[in-house]
C-alpha cells in the first residue's frame, strides 16, 4: 500500500481518498479537477478549460491544452507546454521551454528551463534543475507495463503511462532522468546527469 501522505505533506487536501495509488489519480486527474474547477472562486481568471489564479504570471507563447489550474503566485515561463490535466499549485516556477503533461505539482516547486515533466505526482519545495527528465513512458522496452518499487516489494501499475511520484523537499540535478515508475521519498536528492531506474 503506498499511502502518498509519506511522501507530500497534506497531499489529502487535495485528494480525500486514502486509498487510491498515485497511477489511478494521475489516470482520473480530468476529473479530479473538473470537481476542483466547479469550486473555484473569483480569484481565477477562466477561460474554457483553463484557470489562471489573478496573482499568477503567465509569459508570452505558453501553450495551454486540455484543463488545467494555475495557483496563486505562480509563475510560468515563456514557450513553456502544458498538457492537461494539470494542477499547480502556489507559487510554483515553470521555467521557459518547459513541457508538463498530466501532472500534479504542489506549492512552492521550481522547475527549471527545458525540462519535462509527465505524468507524475511532484511535491512540494522541489528543486529540478535545467534539462531534468519525468520519463512517463518505456519506449525501449517490449513489455511497456509500468512497475514501482516499495519497500523491496515490486508493485504492478496495470498502466503503460506513469512517471514519477516525488518527495517534498527533493533536489533533481541538471539533465537527470527519473526512469517510468520511479518513487522518490521526501529530502531525495539525484545528482547532475544521474538516471533512476528502481526497477532493471
Amino acid at each position: 500500500m503506498i499511502n502518498i501522505n509519506d511522501f507530500i505533506d497534506n497531499f489529502f487536501d487535495f485528494n480525500s481518498n486514502i486509498y487510491t495509488l498515485p497511477w489511478e489519480i494521475i489516470s482520473n486527474l480530468d476529473d479530479l479537477l473538473k470537481e476542483k474547477f466547479d469550486n473555484l472562486n473569483d480569484e481565477y481568471e477562466i477561460s474554457g478549460d483553463v484557470a489562471v489564479h489573478k496573482t499568477a504570471t503567465v509569459e508570452q507563447n505558453v501553450i495551454f491544452k486540455g484543463r488545467i489550474i494555475i495557483g496563486a503566485n505562480s509563475f510560468i515561463g515563456a514557450n513553456a507546454y502544458l498538457r492537461g490535466p494539470i494542477y499547480i499549485g502556489k507559487d510554483v516556477k515553470i521555467g521557459p521551454g518547459s513541457e508538463i503533461k498530466q501532472s500534479i505539482i504542489f506549492n512552492e516547486t521550481a522547475v527549471a528551463h527545458f525540462n519535462y515533466i509527465g505524468n507524475s505526482i511532484i511535491g512540494n519545495r522541489i528543486n529540478f534543475e535545467a534539462g531534468s527528465i519525468c520519463a512517463n513512458h518505456y519506449n525501449e522496452r517490449k513489455d511497456k507495463e509500468i512497475s514501482v518499487l516499495l519497500n523491496n516489494e515490486i508493485i504492478k501499475t496495470n498502466t503503460e503511462k506513469f512517471g514519477s511520484l516525488v518527495g517534498d523537499d527533493s533536489r533533481i540535478g541538471a539533465n537527470a532522468v527519473l526512469s517510468p515508475g520511479t518513487l522518490l521519498p521526501k529530502e531525495s536528492i539525484v545528482k547532475r546527469l544521474e538516471l533512476i531506474e528502481q526497477i532493471k
